[in-house]
């Protein structure tokens, strides 16, 4: 057999993850704009915030333009403009209202599941639907959100915004989250398939009805996970619901970071848990991401010594290019930085090693706090 077939192997992750990019450009749902809302009953939207003044008001006077019951938001303990926002609008809209919260976080709890549960505690709509403070809702999304009802049996849909990005870090980095949802995983089997193991999750758009979220004991089963949507998500697929990905492009958008900063630390927060919290999950990640983006360059250095690598080399990385370009027509995402898909992995697996990094010191800091390691926290199993 000729050993010229090995060669093969270099292209062969970039192809499989350009194959199931396109699969899934075609399957991932976005929501129907001609369904009748009613399907959600009295809907509440509950956003938690902390320190979110460059942004609140936009999200809240989006949400208030939803037309809800209601649109409750938690200040969990800002020290900037939010609450002086917050009263604001409420002065003007009795529909929203505002919890404050002081005190410290309960042991054994973090910050945004702490919220989100305070949050159920003061909304008395028949279906909830959260989120994040930068998240600027569009007026089609409950529309959306119902046709998801609808057309897929949603028990709950989970859905990622389009992707806002200012600062060159930003526009590097974050395009890569799409890649991540949809390069390793075929999607509809998050919605067909019962298995906790088949899941993708983000929890910036998060709707369920009441009952379903205190069918898993609400947010305190998952009151210390910080990569909290995952982890809420598994425990709706284990309880026999079914859980919608979508694709939420039209639904909102968000400006998740504003910093290079703020990217790296996000990033090291929830990367290292978001993989299982553990080596395998980080060193599968460098596996995924080294072995279909960066070999193919490798094999490219080759091919001056050695032309048998060239094709494979250019194949690879013309894959890979264009998979960034089905992410640039489909979700708007930046062309320069899919020109440089490369550098961008580059700095993705370096913030994963400070994830891991983070989670080894048991230090993970975000939004003025810092966490202990998960498995020094206390807190449901996965």
């Amino acid at each position: 057999m000729d050993p010229q077939w090995l060669l093969w192997l270099v292209p062969a992750l970039s192809l499989l993850a350009l194959g199931l990019s396109a699969f899934n450009a075609w399957v991932w749902p976005r929501g129907r704009t001609d369904c009748d809302r009613g399907v959600l009953g009295r809907l509440s939207v509950c956003i938690p915030a902390r320190n979110e003044a460059v942004c609140i008001e936009a999200c809240a006077t989006a949400a208030l333009a939803l037309d809800p019951f209601e649109v409750v938001v938690v200040d969990d303990g800002s020290t900037d403009a939010t609450p002086t926002i917050l009263a604001a609008i409420a002065a003007r809209d009795p529909r929203l209202r505002v919890v404050r919260l002081d005190e410290a976080l309960p042991a054994g709890w973090v910050g945004k599941p702490r919220a989100c549960a305070r949050l159920v505690e003061h909304v008395r709509g028949d279906s909830l639907l959260f989120l994040d403070a930068d998240v600027v809702a569009d007026p089609s999304l409950p529309a959306r959100l119902a046709s998801l009802v609808e057309d897929h049996g949603a028990d709950v849909v989970t859905a990622v915004p389009r992707q806002v990005t200012g600062s060159f870090f930003e526009r590097l980095v974050l395009p890569l989250l799409h890649v991540t949802y949809t390069s390793w995983l075929p999607l509809p089997l998050v919605w067909r398939s019962q298995d906790p193991r088949f899941l993708a999750a983000n929890g910036q758009i998060l709707w369920l009805p009441r009952a379903v979220l205190d069918d898993v004991g609400g947010f305190a089963a998952v009151r210390a996970e910080i990569v909290d949507d995952m982890a809420l998500c598994r425990a709706f697929k284990r309880a026999g619901r079914r859980v919608v990905f979508a694709d939420g492009d039209g639904m909102g958008r968000c400006r998740m970071y504003r910093s290079a900063r703020a990217v790296a630390d996000g990033f090291s927060k929830n990367l290292f848990e978001g993989t299982g919290g553990g080596v395998v999950g980080l060193l599968v990640v460098f596996g995924l991401y080294g072995g279909a983006f960066l070999l193919p360059w490798a094999a490219l250095a080759a091919s001056v010594v050695d032309g048998a690598w060239l094709l494979p080399a250019v194949t690879g990385i013309a894959a890979g290019w264009h998979l960034r370009l089905l992410h640039v027509l489909r979700h708007g995402s930046d062309v320069v930085s899919a020109l440089l898909h490369p550098v961008g992995v580059v700095c993705l697996l370096a913030i994963a090693t400070r994830s891991w990094w983070w989670a080894h010191r048991g230090a993970i800091h975000w939004s003025g706090r810092t966490y202990a390691a998960r498995a020094a926290r206390v807190g449901v199993p996965r």
